[in-house]
C-alpha cells in the first residue's frame, strides 16, 4: 500500500471549505490531466459514485469510486468524507475531514491509503506512488485554496 496525507489551512469557512470540495467535477479544475464525472445523478451522501479519468485521449485509466462515509461540518464538529477506490489501476480507500479554525478559517486534511494495480508496483514502488500521490494532492488542495480565495 501507498499512504500519504496532505494538510492545508484556508482562508474559509469549513462549510464554504466542504461545499467547493465535495464538488467533484471540479476537481478537474485541479488535478492535471483529470476529469471528473458523477454517475448516477446524485453527487453527494453515502452511495454516491463517481469517476476520476487520468490521461491524455486514450492513454489512460478511469478512477471508479463510492462514497462510504458523509458528514460535513457542523459547528465545531469536523466533516469527514471516505472514499472507496473499484478500479482497474487504482484500489483502496481516501478520505478528507474539513474542521473549523479561529477567524472563520479551517484546515483540510487528506489521506489517500491505495494499491496500483499491478499491486507489484506499490509493492516495489511504495515511496515513489506516495511521492507522487503527495506531490499531486498538494496541488490540489493549492488549487482548492486559490479558487475559495476567488470565490470570498
Amino acid at each position: 500500500m501507498a499512504r500519504f496525507t496532505v494538510t492545508r489551512d484556508l482562508r474559509a469557512s469549513a462549510t464554504d471549505t466542504w461545499n467547493m470540495l465535495v464538488d467533484w467535477p471540479r476537481h478537474g479544475d485541479w488535478v492535471p490531466l483529470t476529469t471528473v464525472r458523477v454517475l448516477g445523478g446524485r453527487p453527494d451522501g453515502v452511495g454516491a459514485r463517481f469517476v476520476a479519468r487520468t490521461g491524455l485521449g486514450p492513454l489512460g485509466f478511469d478512477d471508479p469510486m463510492e462514497i462510504v462515509v458523509w458528514e460535513p461540518p457542523s459547528g465545531d464538529r469536523p466533516g469527514r468524507c471516505e472514499i472507496t477506490k473499484h478500479g482497474r489501476v487504482v484500489h483502496g480507500r481516501a478520505w478528507f475531514s474539513v474542521a473549523a479554525l479561529p477567524g472563520g478559517r479551517s484546515r483540510v486534511t487528506w489521506v489517500e491509503d491505495v494499491t496500483v494495480s499491478p499491486r507489484r508496483i506499490t509493492r516495489f514502488l511504495g515511496p515513489v506512488v506516495t511521492l507522487i500521490g503527495r506531490a499531486g494532492f498538494t496541488a490540489t488542495l493549492r488549487g482548492l485554496a486559490r479558487d475559495l480565495e476567488r470565490a470570498a
